[in-house]
């Protein structure tokens, strides 16, 4: 929760500058080398019933990535006949139906079947999928994927494919 903090009408200053900028690429000021002094960039902040794309485009700015309009698929979705995993909107998909995922959920998901016939190793699976700075074991790996296969229903459960005493396997035609 963001609380903001009153502050005493003398301590509030006037400036002619405006507080917020819209930026484009790169921050104002920044040679065409990079050398920007070591600021990163800028965070705006919008109402929520205005359209930064309208508020970028009325500034000739265009988008850096133009967002998938819905329904077409991206280049990082992966699916077969049933399971569909758009990353793009972080959403995955049985049958047409949407899943209730978890973060980690959806990020396992979308991992294996990203790499179908792929056998992942526990190990393998926690510093891709969690993370490096991760510290857990291959019981954690489980847990998640009984979770997963109970979310996709038993009709697919069986194309998350246990390897024994290695790891787990994304079968998409299992049957």
């Amino acid at each position: 929760m963001t609380t903001a903090i009153p502050v005493p009408a003398p301590a509030l200053r006037r400036s002619p500058a405006p507080r917020l900028q819209l930026v484009g690429d790169r921050p104002p000021f920044v040679s065409a080398d990079g050398a920007d002094g070591g600021r990163v960039g800028y965070l705006v902040f919008l109402p929520a019933n205005v359209d930064p794309v309208a508020v970028m485009s009325a500034h000739g700015i265009l988008p850096e990535t133009p967002l998938p309009e819905p329904g077409t698929p991206a280049e990082s979705d992966h699916s077969d006949d049933a399971i569909r995993v758009d990353r793009a909107r972080r959403l995955a998909e049985v049958d047409g139906r949407a899943l209730d995922l978890t973060y980690l959920e959806f990020d396992l998901l979308a991992h294996l079947v990203a790499h179908p016939y792929t056998v992942h190793t526990r190990d393998a699976l926690i510093s891709d999928v969690w993370g490096y700075g991760h510290i857990g074991d291959g019981r954690t790996v489980d847990v998640h994927v009984a979770r997963l296969r109970r979310k996709v229903g038993p009709a697919y459960r069986d194309r998350i494919s246990t390897v024994r005493r290695v790891g787990y396997r994304y079968v998409p035609d299992h049957r």
